[in-house]
């Protein structure tokens, strides 16, 4: 089984083992977040039933928590299978229109403060 490498251990927000949760290492935006199925698998419609709806969850939850925590109204749920990977990006956008947010420049995430906070709003159901 071909797994990939974690991130970095302070830009964790939750991990298991099938997946894990983290602040994205090139943000676009502030809370920019990536869930990343470990297993390699390259496209959604390869996951068995019960484990897409285990990601899907994941997603709903962390998208949940993003929007308490950063307390906006509008996430992006992201997929693209570029990378032959499965992994969902949730980009926050603030007070902006339509699609600007993809047009910021990503940089270095260098402040892993929000992990913590995401962490206590994070609920599974």
């Amino acid at each position: 089984m071909n797994r990939l490498i974690n991130p970095p251990a302070e830009s964790i927000i939750y991990k298991d083992q099938k997946l894990y949760v983290c602040l994205a290492k090139y943000p676009i935006t502030k809370g920019h977040t990536v869930i990343v199925w470990k297993e390699r698998v390259s496209d959604l419609h390869l996951l068995p039933g019960r484990d897409y709806d285990y990601l899907m969850d994941t997603v709903n939850a962390t998208r949940n928590a993003l929007l308490k925590t950063l307390k906006i109204k509008k996430v992006y749920l992201v997929y693209m299978d570029e990378a032959k990977h499965v992994h969902w990006h949730i980009v926050p956008r603030y007070n902006e229109k339509g699609y600007d947010v993809f047009l910021h420049k990503p940089k270095m995430l260098k402040d892993f403060s929000l992990v913590k906070k995401i962490k206590k709003n994070l609920v599974f159901k």
